[in-house]
């Protein structure tokens, strides 16, 4: 047996009915399988040796190896080549690499293909070794031990890869289920054992399994030796909660539910052993049908750059055109008399310079442009953003003030795709519960037969920065002075404590409230080592607080079986506790459509209950015509006072049943629970239906869930940033707004636009004569938008206005004409507020927002729910809070708690953006520069295509000589401290409005490239070319030109990276005077290899340049002349026409200057 103090209390069942699916009629086997129930399993085919079962065909099922990799070694270079030549500029220089081999090209073809093979080999090592890891991961999985039963009355270990559908394997205690597994036994006589399935959903309680009865047996080797089985079954699916077949044995048919079923990569936990039989192996495990890719998510800078390119492609394109139609006009010219160049002899001519075919020889110089512009193009701006990218993330992952010590989790950028992004966003959608709340609830307050019970202060009606401590502020005098502190109970009340509540005069509606209390769950209860009570493992943190306040009370769940629940029960008659068993007969489970669970018991009497638990306004519609009008009417409105003041209401009733109402409908609802087919879900709904009605109202109660810390303050400052938030969350109207006004979402001067339906049982269904039924809530709901509309329109800009809308309301307003309307209507406010809503309306509000205003919107929550409105949305944020880790998973970036959200959005979000826009701009700067130099030296070259450098120097120029400092600039730049971003979150506006990527900063950059290019080429063309640069007196050629030319854009495009950076670190000296050093280096070194291989660039800089004094007073004068207008204009803006950064930037020096 496992230790006491790790093993649930649960406690071997014991001879009698138990609460397993009973097997049906006789049945040998299926004679046809429904559709989409296919799956067919013959069990221990190894061990059973009789070919008296049906084939299963397991040898068309795959194996149990998995693969998580994107390429093979086959697949790896024709699918990474196809994935890097999908970018056009990529593409492009292909082409480019290709004609240069032809003698159309104006630069020898390896100076054209190695900086392509440079940037696409990078980019695919990257891929390999992703790809590699992922490999290796799969190796050691797929090379992980389990025992398999052999045939012999042995189990052997093997490899999971070997496993094969209908094996029977044995798992140990803390060991990962290889497949997805049929239950057959446990260590536990009862066949029980417990699962956690963190690996799945996050989720670190502990899941309960229990094993068929008629299996439960088979716990040792020699048992399985006569076995057999067939199994058929559901086909391979992705919903981790739910499975529907049949296990047909010793000639009789037995339904499956998840119950039976074990996970791939779920964990066994607090069972020594457990024995399964395989049905789904690698790929068809539901594990693997849920792994998929993440949706494709771009930023709206990466879009916009794509848009660039293509305009540096018509760029191109442009100026190839006008450089070919002159050079035809120039060819043409040859055959006049008067224009005859001699020395180009056009009468002795190739095709491509031939007087007499122009058009041919035009478009083959259009072929030599595109090679000779091809510089325009950056090849590395790809790979160079990637890098600063994982850098920046690296920052984010590093910051100690968004480390959370209460949970040790320190933030995540789980994709560095989007980090800039960050810095634009325009609307946050917020869930609530775990997300602004702790998800830790502590039960608060009750009501009991129409009596409130409960004196603790509620946090959020509590004075902003003045909340109390838990135990300090007590309401009312009859209080208790002192409270033991538990985990998840924070009620104080005389009345109640310490047994006193048999005293009260309606103590049997009190007793049995706390009943149903002890009993209505499915918590686990654990021995805790650090104190005499006990702990509960609960699916939900409420359903934790319900059974711990039912065990305060005096109800104590202690243990459970497969058919019992035991329960240390307050008897007022003997003035103690004693122990009552109740037989658990059936389980009517929670789900986010029922709202409600409830079980059926027997009682040591023998008497038939229903207990039911559920969210109010699905109880009391089910409610019976006998109860009290009084009991009703002070309930509910208890319940409407519990969710003003913020609290999560759940309402408690309860009804006894005849034991022939009873068997009846155990008929009816194991038909439905055996059922096989797509209808399985709606039939057992409906069987619950028949029986949660004629209910008796016992009260309800209210639990409270805390704000996160700091909440309020973040919330404030996003708002101030100008940041619109919207929370939507699925509790009442009235708990929303109370927690909306708690966080700072709804404040005061504020005006509030409600929009709920007046009646809503007039939202009918559409079976209900549709289209009748629909006209009166959609009438009324336009109206409402209406009305709205025109009163923000009358108050304008100057009075903020909050949307606050219920799911009734919502379901019109998102359909038909309505839905523009209520768009528009929530655009123009502050803060929005939908309640009552589902996760399929969170998703769909999502991407109705994100296609509507087109900007940049982020999505936040913490649990499964949260999942498809993370996705839907720009970016999604996980919180890794106490819902498991699901939404994490599907997120973007990862938090662990909603405070830090101010860090990223204003910091790290301001840096990142401000940062890759000025290093695109910068870069598509240095190459308008570069490429706007040969283009005037060409014109000026008669347009004879002639290179104006070195072809290495042009291949080396954007990986070598300019790529350091703009990665540089990308990573370490800062325009204002992270202090200054927090004091003033105005300044996030600038990404929101896209200040330093907007279309009139990028062109303005290209136009200053291009005014560089023609100061430097022209100040160069008549600096040195017809002065005697060399010793010998002889005057420069192109070559000399070629290189001063190119020092001085070396040197012009580095400085002007210097004057731009607002952060200098020692890194930027040494990345921007270290390129230039760089550049000197190579031509000192390339220049000293034979003139085969140097050419142009032969000995030119000791030889010419360096000992001419000319060579280096024009570049300094070139490049001071260059920088001019860039520095006037910085200048001139920043003291005449300031921006609000720049005002904020001067701030901020003139405060470190004091300091």
């Amino acid at each position: 047996m496992p230790p006491a103090d790790e093993r649930p209390l649960v406690e071997l069942a014991t001879a009698g009915p138990t609460a397993c699916p009973q097997p049906s009629a006789s049945c040998s086997f299926p004679s046809a399988c429904a559709p989409g129930f296919t799956r067919a399993v013959r069990c221990n085919a190894a061990g059973c040796g009789d070919s008296s079962y049906p084939a299963d065909g397991a040898a068309a099922y795959p194996g149990n190896a998995i693969s998580t990799t994107k390429y093979t070694a086959a697949s790896f270079v024709p699918k990474s080549l196809f994935e890097q030549f999908r970018r056009a500029a990529n593409c492009f220089f292909l082409v480019v690499a290709c004609v240069s081999f032809s003698p159309l090209a104006p630069y020898r073809a390896v100076s054209v293909l190695l900086p392509l093979v440079v940037v696409v080999g990078a980019a695919m090592a990257k891929e390999a070794v992703e790809d590699w890891r992922r490999k290796q991961q799969d190796i050691e999985v797929n090379n992980r031990k389990v025992e398999v039963y052999d045939g012999t009355k042995s189990f052997h270990q093997t490899e999971w890869k070997k496993l094969q559908v209908g094996d029977i394997v044995k798992v140990k205690k803390d060991e990962f289920f290889p497949a997805d597994l049929l239950l057959l036994s446990s260590s536990y006589e009862d066949g029980i054992c417990y699962v956690e399935t963190m690996n799945l959903d996050g989720e670190t309680n502990l899941k309960r399994k229990q094993s068929l009865d008629v299996t439960a047996s088979l716990n040792e080797g020699h048992s399985f030796h006569s076995f057999k089985a067939f199994i058929q079954c559901e086909d391979p699916n992705e919903k981790l909660y739910s499975f529907l077949g049949t296990l047909y044995y010793n000639e009789q048919q037995y339904p499956l539910s998840p119950q039976q079923i074990l996970l791939r990569d779920s964990k066994l936990r607090n069972t020594n052993v457990i024995y399964g039989i395989v049905i789904f192996t690698g790929h068809d495990t539901k594990v693997m049908q849920n792994a998929m890719e993440p949706p494709s998510k771009r930023s709206s800078v990466e879009r916009r750059m794509d848009k660039i390119i293509y305009l540096l492609f018509v760029i191109l394109l442009t100026i190839a055109c006008f450089g070919s139609i002159m050079f035809g006009i120039k060819t043409r010219a040859e055959l006049s008399a008067g224009n005859y160049m001699w020395y180009l002899r056009p009468d002795n001519s190739s095709i491509l310079f031939d007087p007499n075919r122009v058009s041919f020889a035009a478009f083959c110089h259009f072929l030599t442009s595109l090679m000779l512009y091809v510089c325009l193009v950056p090849i590395s701006l790809y790979i160079s953003i990637e890098i600063v990218k994982v850098l920046q993330s690296t920052f984010i992952n590093q910051d100690q003030n968004m480390y959370c010590e209460e949970s040790d989790k320190p933030a995540r950028a789980r994709t560095s795709n989007l980090n800039e992004e960050l810095g634009q966003v325009h609307t946050i959608l917020s869930d609530k519960t775990g997300t602004l709340t702790c998800n830790s609830m502590e039960f608060l307050k009750c009501s009991i037969a129409g009596v409130a019970y409960g004196n603790r202060p509620i946090e959020v009606q509590m004075p902003y920065g003045g909340i109390e401590e838990e135990c300090g502020y007590i309401g009312h005098k009859d209080a208790i002075k002192s409270v033991r502190s538990v985990k998840g109970f924070n009620f104080t009340d005389d009345r109640l404590m310490n047994g006193k509540w048999s005293n009260e005069s309606h103590r049997e509606a009190i007793e049995m409230f706390f009943r149903v209390l002890a009993v209505c769950h499915t918590a686990i209860p654990v021995a805790d080592r650090n104190s005499v009570g006990i702990s509960y493992e609960a699916e939900s943190p409420d359903e934790g607080a319900l059974v711990t306040a039912a065990s305060e009370f005096g109800f104590e769940f202690y243990h459970r079986t497969q058919t019992t629940v035991s329960v240390h029960e307050y008897e007022p008659v003997y003035g103690r506790k004693v122990d009552r068993t109740y037989k658990l007969l059936n389980t009517l489970e929670f789900s986010s459509a029922r709202k409600r669970m409830s079980v059926i018991v027997r009682t040591e009497e023998g008497q038939l209950f229903l207990f039911c638990k559920g969210a109010d306004s699905v109880i009391l519609e089910r409610l019976s015509k006998d109860n009290g009008k009084a009991c009703l009417n002070n309930t509910k409105c208890h319940i409407g006072e519990y969710s003003e003041a913020g609290l999560r209401t759940l309402a408690l009733a309860y009804r006894e049943l005849t034991e022939d109402e009873y068997v009846a409908w155990n008929m009816e609802y194991s038909a439905a629970k055996n059922s096989v087919h797509t209808d399985h879900d709606a039939a057992v709904d409906e069987a619950s239906e028949n029986i949660e009605k004629d209910l008796v109202l016992l009260g309800a109660t209210a639990v409270e869930d805390r704000l996160q810390k700091g909440v309020p303050e973040c919330i404030h400052k996003l708002a101030l940033a100008g940041i619109k938030i919207w929370i939507l969350t699925g509790d009442k109207l009235e708990t929303a707004v109370n927690i909306g006004y708690a966080c700072n979402l709804l404040r005061k001067g504020m005006e509030e636009v409600y929009i709920t339906l007046d009646n809503p049982g007039t939202n009918a269904p559409v079976e209900y004569d549709g289209e009748g039924s629909r006209m009166a809530p959609h009438e009324q709901i336009a109206r409402k938008l209406q009305d709205a509309e025109r009163q923000i329109s009358l108050k304008g800009t100057s009075t903020p206005f909050a949307l606050i809308i219920d799911g009734n309301a919502l379901t019109h307003a998102l359909t038909g004409s309505l839905k523009s309307l209520f768009l528009d209507l929530a655009v123009d406010c502050a803060s929005v507020l939908c309640c009552r809503i589902s996760p399929k309306q969170k998703a769909l509000i999502t991407r109705l927002v994100k296609t509507r205003i087109r900007k940049t919107t982020l999505a936040i929550g913490d649990g499964a729910n949260d999942v498809g409105m993370l996705q839907e949305a720009d970016i999604g944020v996980g919180i890794s809070g106490a819902e498991g880790m699901q939404a994490v998973m599907a997120s973007d970036f990862a938090i662990a708690q909603f405070r830090f959200l101010e860090r990223l959005l204003l910091v790290h979000g301001h840096w990142c953006y401000r940062r890759i826009a000025a290093m695109i701009c910068y870069f598509f700067f240095k190459n308008i520069t570069f490429g706007f130099t040969l283009f005037w030296f060409e014109a000026h070259a008669m347009f004879s295509a002639q290179p104006g450098y070195n072809d290495w120097f042009i291949s080396f120029y954007n990986v070598a000589f300019t790529s350091l400092p703009v990665i540089a600039l990308g990573v370490f730049d800062k325009d204002v401290s992270s202090r200054v971003c927090l004091e003033v979150p105005s300044l996030h506006q600038d990404g929101v409005n896209n200040l330093f990527f907007s279309w009139s900063r990028i062109l303005s950059w290209m136009l200053n490239g291009m005014c560089c290019s023609i100061i430097i080429f022209f100040g160069a063309l008549n600096a040195v070319l017809i002065q005697a640069v060399r010793q010998d007196g002889r005057v420069a050629g192109f070559d000399i030109l070629g290189v001063t030319m190119y020092t001085c854009v070396v040197w012009t495009v580095n400085c002007q990276l210097a004057l731009y950076i607002s952060y200098f670190t020692w890194i930027q000296h040494v990345v921007i005077w270290g390129s230039i050093l760089i550049w000197y280096s190579f031509l000192v070194i390339y220049g000293s290899f034979p003139a085969s291989i140097s050419t142009s660039a032969y000995h030119v800089f000791w030889e010419a340049c360096a000992s001419s004094p000319l060579y280096w007073l024009s570049t300094l004068v070139i490049v001071v002349t260059a920088l001019i207008p860039f520095f006037l204009y910085k200048i001139t803006q920043s003291l005449f026409y300031p921006q609000h950064r720049d005002q904020v930037q001067r701030t901020n020096s003139k405060e470190l200057v004091a300091q």
